[in-house]
Formats: C-alpha cells, structure tokens, sequence
C-alpha cells in the first residue's frame, strides 16, 4: 500500500536525468492532502487491528472499497487492449497488497510514530526505483536527501536505547513496505503510460485484487473460523475513515498523479506524511517519542522538502 522484466522498460535515453519539476498546482496539492490523511492512517488502523486480525482487517477494508469503486470497472473499456490492461492493473494489485500486509503487520508491532515516519523512507527509495525501473538517473541534490532519510530513520529506530537488538520486526516490516512504495508508484506511472486507464478503474482493480489475496490468506492461516465483527463505534469510525479517506479517495489521487508528475516528485510532496502520523500518534494514542525519535523524524521530512525545490544537481 510489482515487478517486471526488464525487458518491459520504456525505450528512455540511457541514464537519462529527470527534468526539473515545474512550479505546485492542484496535483501536488491533492498529494499533500493525502499525506495529511495518511498520516492518520497508522492509527486508525492499530485501533482497528487491536480488536480484529490483520488479515481479516484487510479483507473488511479493500471489500468495502471494492464494492464502493464497482461501477468504476466500467472503466476498462477506454483501454486500447483491456486484457493487457487488466493484467497489468491485476500486477499492480498484487503488489500493492504485499505493500499492505507487511504494513498493517508492522503497525500491529511498532508503535504508530514509528510507522508513520519509517513508510517514508520511500522518499529514499523511489528515486533508485526511478532510475533502475525508468532509466531516470537521481540528481546529487536527490540522493543527498535520500541519505538524510536514512540517518533519520536511523535515530528513530534506536531512540529507545535498542542500538544491540536494531530494527524489530514491525520497523523491518515498514522498511520493506517503503522500498515496495518506491517500486509501486514506478510501475503505476508505466502502466498508465502504456494503457490509460483512467485512474479510478485502476484503483478499482487493485482494490479487488487485495480484497480477494486478503481472503484466501485469512483462509489459509484461519480457516473458515473467523472472528465475529467488533460493534463498537471506535471501530466502525476507524474503518469508515480507512476505506474513504485512506483507500478510495487517496489512491485515485496517488492513481492519478502518477501519470501527471515523475515517480520520485509524487513521493516527495508526500514526504510530510510521517510528522503529521508521528503528531496524531502522540495526541490521539498516547505515545512517547524521545528528542532523538523527534530528531529523526524531521531529517526525514526536511530531506522530502529540500528535494523538491527548483533546483538543479
């Protein structure tokens, strides 16, 4: 929340260098907007995940939106080939749901600012995805910032005197949904470039994609014994807020944008995603955060805004 042969890159100059990015609009700020309402996510989904298992949680998010997003199929036939169309829709679905239970496991196991401020290491990876999946070379200016996000990330991870133990396995699991991140906004500017299917049915097929790979896991780990739904309305606002704001509206927008602007720059407007997750973690959980966690987190978010000045290598 993928890959391919190389044999299917786009014909790109080789180590080509990314044009320099215009001036904000209404794309980069509905990218922002969503790194609002992301940022909220990781606790909304940690209440939710505390009264139901992850994976049946993922079945009840991506169904509702599936069945919200149905008409949109309808979309399909704007495609010039709709087969090749929907596999690649279907691929990007997959992808995306490896993205979501490495997620949704993660947040299950770390603390949400954690989470919130580790997904944006994307901002680090999705440059070196543009390069190798694209053939777009990062400027000095990006891989500058890119390490940045790395030391950030490294403060955090190590704010509690953990420097023996490292990363646990829920901030290991957001570090592979944040290169899996990188790689996915790649692939999606790709397929719109190859297809054009309007951004809604995309989101349409990857919501059913991850509706239906959440099921036959929750399956295949839990039988067909599953938990009876929770009917408190804590847990109904949660999933309300994940499945309009945090699924359909913002990847339409992420779906969207990815045609209109470079991988690397969609990545980077949503850089501030993890302070605004990091602040409704302390506010709204509970949570402690040390000057070093805090330290962290903001090297992230500063390399995600140095980047996306105007300027050259």
């Amino acid at each position: 929340m993928q890959p391919s042969t190389l044999a299917d890159r786009p014909t790109l100059p080789p180590l080509a260098r990314a044009p320099v990015p215009a001036a904000f609009g209404r794309v980069e700020a509905l990218l922002l907007l969503v790194a609002v309402i992301w940022g909220g996510s990781y606790s909304a989904a940690k209440l939710a995940t505390a009264q139901v298992p992850v994976l049946q949680f993922l079945v009840l998010r991506f169904g509702l939106t599936f069945v919200l997003l149905l008409p949109a199929l309808r979309g399909l036939r704007a495609a010039q080939s709709w087969r090749a169309a929907l596999a690649g829709a279907t691929l990007l679905g997959i992808n995306l749901l490896v993205i979501f239970v490495c997620e949704t496991f993660g947040v299950s196991l770390t603390t949400a600012s954690n989470a919130a401020f580790l997904i944006s290491l994307c901002v680090a990876f999705t440059p070196l995805c543009e390069w190798w999946l694209l053939g777009v070379r990062p400027s000095r200016t990006v891989l500058a910032a890119a390490g940045l996000s790395l030391l950030g990330a490294g403060l955090l991870a190590f704010q509690h005197g953990r420097a023996s133990a490292g990363l646990n396995g829920g901030d290991g699991l957001m570090v592979l949904a944040a290169l899996l991140r990188g790689v996915m906004v790649c692939l999606t500017r790709r397929q719109g470039q190859r297809h054009g299917l309007p951004a809604l049915t995309l989101t349409a097929v990857q919501m059913g994609v991850m509706a239906a790979g959440s099921a036959l896991l929750m399956l295949a780990t839990h039988g067909t014994a599953w938990p009876a739904l929770p009917r408190s309305v804590p847990f109904w606002a949660a999933m309300a807020f994940l499945v309009l704001c945090c699924t359909l509206f913002a990847f339409f927008v992420q779906n969207h944008a990815a045609t209109r602007t470079s991988p690397s720059r969609v990545a980077l407007l949503m850089g501030s995603e993890p302070l605004w997750g990091a602040l409704i973690a302390v506010l709204w959980m509970g949570e402690r955060m040390t000057a070093e966690g805090w330290a962290g987190g903001l090297l992230i978010v500063a390399s995600a805004w140095w980047v996306t000045r105007r300027s050259g290598p």
